[in-house]
């Protein structure tokens, strides 16, 4: 297979694929946070603030959900086939769940009536909550396997997905992304809202280190599959004890109100997570429960050496595009959230 600085095509494209998903791990998992809260926020005016707060970003986020779906397609098609069809009910509730969310955003402030707007707030908050746990399941059923057979169909209960392993990790991904949202909404805002966030953060900091706990205990105890590159390999062990400092300094900035450290320490470990699990499967990407012969790996899974190669060129190009076009986003709406008669 053709290589690039020693590392071949399909291994590059594993990095892309796991880096844009990343990204927008980051990037929408404190929008997705900031929705959750949403109900949370009692006054009207804290409201709108809050929305105000994702509503210059929030879509541009989701462009690195259609840029990782696009990658994962063109470069492993055959797991995009298989993830797909194995989990297709979350996979449409998703789909459902992010065109409910874009319509309560623009829908909210449309008409004055409080009924209206209340609406639109439990479907903002709703949607966003149920996102964040559908993201869960889908990555905790990738982590303890799916019933693959030697074609890549799925031989499972079309409601395999609904185990309590992935339940688990869905819960524990809304309250990462809560707490990544509600530092980033503390960012945002000043006054008695920044203050009522300031309280909130501290029960859901507490609640999610809490089941990190127990996630991670029942990973290494369950899923044993899943450490195995990390005994044989010691050094790699690095990157989880990092996830775990970096969490554990969370906390602590947030007590001292130095919100922006905080946020960077936050996105620092849902990156390093997603590392730790992308290290872990390497150089499978989609376990099968039936025969471990049946795993969909980065070398049975590619497209040709010859695709991935001039797939590789278009996203040397546009991935830094679309990074530099977010950044000029970020940059042009940094600071408070102030209102005017543009807001919503």
């Amino acid at each position: 297979m053709d290589s690039f600085l020693g590392i071949d095509y399909a291994t590059w494209w594993y990095l892309v694929v796991g880096g844009v998903f990343t990204g927008y791990a980051i990037l929408d998992g404190f929008d997705l946070g900031a929705g959750a809260w949403h109900l949370f926020i009692r006054k009207e005016e804290n409201r709108r603030i809050a929305l105000n707060a994702v509503g210059p970003v929030w879509d541009g986020n989701e462009v690195w959900l259609v840029i990782g779906g696009g990658a994962l397609f063109a470069g492993f098609p055959k797991v995009y086939a298989a993830l797909l069809s194995a989990m297709y009910i979350p996979f449409m509730l998703f789909l459902v769940m992010l065109i409910f969310r874009a319509i309560s955003i623009e829908f909210r402030s449309k008409e004055p009536m409080a009924w209206w707007r209340r609406l639109w707030d439990v479907g903002y908050s709703v949607s966003s909550s149920a996102l964040a746990v559908l993201l869960g399941v889908v990555l905790g059923n990738v982590l303890q396997g799916i019933a693959l057979d030697a074609n890549g169909d799925h031989q499972g209960h079309w409601l395999d997905f609904l185990n309590p392993y992935a339940l688990t990790v869905g819960l524990l991904t809304l309250l990462i992304f809560m707490v990544h949202g509600g530092i980033y909404l503390g960012m945002k805002t000043e006054g008695r809202l920044f203050a009522k966030l300031y309280i909130l953060l501290k029960w859901a900091m507490l609640a999610q280190t809490v089941l990190f706990g127990i996630v991670t205990f029942w990973t290494l105890r369950y899923v044993p599959q899943l450490s195995d590159r990390f005994l044989a390999e010691p050094a790699y062990l690095a990157i989880p004890a990092l996830a775990f400092l970096s969490l554990a300094n969370v906390p602590r900035l947030i007590a001292r109100k130095r919100f922006k450290l905080a946020f960077f320490f936050s996105a620092l470990m849902v990156a390093l997570l997603l590392i730790t699990v992308a290290v872990e499967l390497y150089p499978v990407i989609l376990m099968s429960t039936v025969d471990r012969a049946f795993d969909l790996t980065v070398e049975n899974a590619a497209s040709s050496s010859k695709s991935l190669g001039i797939m590789l060129t278009f996203a040397a190009v546009g991935v830094p595009l679309v990074a530099g076009y977010t950044f000029f986003v970020y940059r042009t709406f940094y600071g408070k959230v102030k209102m005017d008669e543009h807001s919503y």
